[in-house]
């Protein structure tokens, strides 16, 4: 059914044809709207047997969602920002235990400064944490991706975290096509788990293990995130036919097959990079796109494929390792090792700095002429970083950088009363 959708509602919609035995929250914008209707759901009745249950912290959260999943329900929740890194502990014990958790991440900057705008630096933090991570670009992806999530999870018996771009996509309204629960059901089968605590079959779940075998356990998470790049392409491919649209899989590319130039990126900003493209392409430059759905497990082999007859790939990421580079880049130069084939990192959107098409075109034509380094910072204002930095070399005291900033730009008041 073609539906103008909140995004928020439309990944709502898909959890809820998801048939969660548990959904426990706590709210955080921008992924709040999601919650939301997932309680109106099970407050009405319309999602049984479910249990909403409302937990005081993030890290009750995903403790919840790992007792309920122990017990052999079907488990869901959804955070943001400062709330996944404040339930960073219990994200391990999910994936080390195995537990086929899905959780949406609205991706928001992480303070300080408090920031609620979009950028990835919240699930990048996580990025090594053992849980899968899939990352949309539009509301239609990101409600497909979720009933795909659960699936994958179930067969890997692994948590699955899907990441949408907040406020870009969670509050924004598009045209989505939202399954009826008779086609979520066809393709997502009964939960069955693989391991649940039985009192008439007691197991223990989460022992102290030594070195003698918890190497083995770290590696056997690896194995499976591994056996995962062989099925994501599988259940998008399944996920297509029965619905009849491509959605997710592990990279995806637009106008690679003779590309000089490739632009590397995840999420919304996806769409923007392709609008530039088609202009290019209008005036006969030869550049392309690809769009990596899934970074954890790390397709190598496939974005190797896509990008080794390129001469210049550009990686525009919206996180950063501090103090070293490109995230996604660092993961890029991997998968091209050997290869001739430049790579140039762009740090973008932090904090919701918006990407705007002018923007890209003139980095585009950077790279063209040859005139990007290895690290760049898309709109970054560096007369004011310089200043900023006179400020601290001149002695005294010069108060933290985030007031000194917004004062000069004339956002807060000079002066405090």
């Amino acid at each position: 059914m073609l539906k103008q959708e909140e995004g928020s509602q439309a990944v709502a919609h898909a959890v809820a044809m998801c048939r969660p035995e548990v959904i426990c929250a706590y709210p955080i914008s921008p992924q709040t709207h999601i919650v939301e209707g997932l309680s109106d759901r099970v407050r009405r009745g319309d999602l049984s047997p479910c249990e909403f249950v409302s937990v005081e912290s993030e890290f009750a959260a995903m403790s919840v969602a790992i007792g309920a999943s122990a017990a052999g329900a079907r488990a869901y929740t959804a955070t943001a920002s400062q709330g996944l890194l404040y339930m960073a502990e219990a994200l391990y014990n999910a994936s080390g235990l195995g537990l086929p958790i899905v959780m949406t991440v609205a991706n928001r900057a992480i303070g300080a400064p408090i920031n609620i705008w979009n950028d990835h630096s919240d699930s990048m933090s996580q990025r090594d944490s053992g849980w899968i991570q899939l990352y949309a670009e539009s509301n239609q992806e990101a409600l497909d991706l979720h009933v795909q999530a659960f699936k994958l999870a179930e067969e890997l018996s692994l948590p699955v975290m899907v990441c949408v771009d907040g406020f870009i996509l969670t509050h924004a309204f598009e045209r989505v096509d939202l399954p009826a629960q008779e086609q979520v059901d066809a393709f997502l089968p009964a939960f069955e788990p693989r391991q649940m605590l039985d009192p008439a079959d007691p197991v223990t779940i989460g022992a102290m293990v030594g070195p003698e075998a918890y190497f083995e356990v770290k590696y056997l998470m690896h194995a499976k995130q591994l056996d995962a790049l062989d099925r994501i392409p599988r259940i998008a491919s399944e996920f297509e036919e029965a619905f009849g649209r491509s959605s997710g899989g592990l990279v995806r590319g637009y106008r690679t097959e003779d590309a000089e130039t490739i632009v590397v990126a995840l999420g919304s900003v996806l769409g923007t990079i392709e609008d530039v493209v088609d202009e290019l392409r209008e005036q006969g430059v030869k550049i392309g796109a690809l769009g990596i759905k899934c970074f954890r497990p790390y397709p190598l082999d496939e974005v190797r494929a896509a990008l080794a007859r390129a001469g210049r790939v550009i990686v525009l990421e919206k996180a950063w390792a501090i103090g070293v580079g490109g995230i996604v880049g660092q993961n890029v130069r991997l998968a091209l090792s050997g290869l001739p084939v430049s790579v140039h990192d762009v740090i973008a959107g932090l904090g919701g700095r918006p990407i705007t098409k002018r923007s890209l075109r003139a980095l585009f034509a950077d790279a063209l002429a040859d005139r990007l380094g290895p690290l760049s910072f898309l709109d970054l204002k560096r007369d004011v970083v310089e200043r900023e930095l006179e400020r601290q070399t001149a002695g005294g005291r010069p108060g933290p950088h985030a007031e000194n900033i917004l004062k000069e730009l004339g956002v807060v008041a000079a002066r405090s009363h």
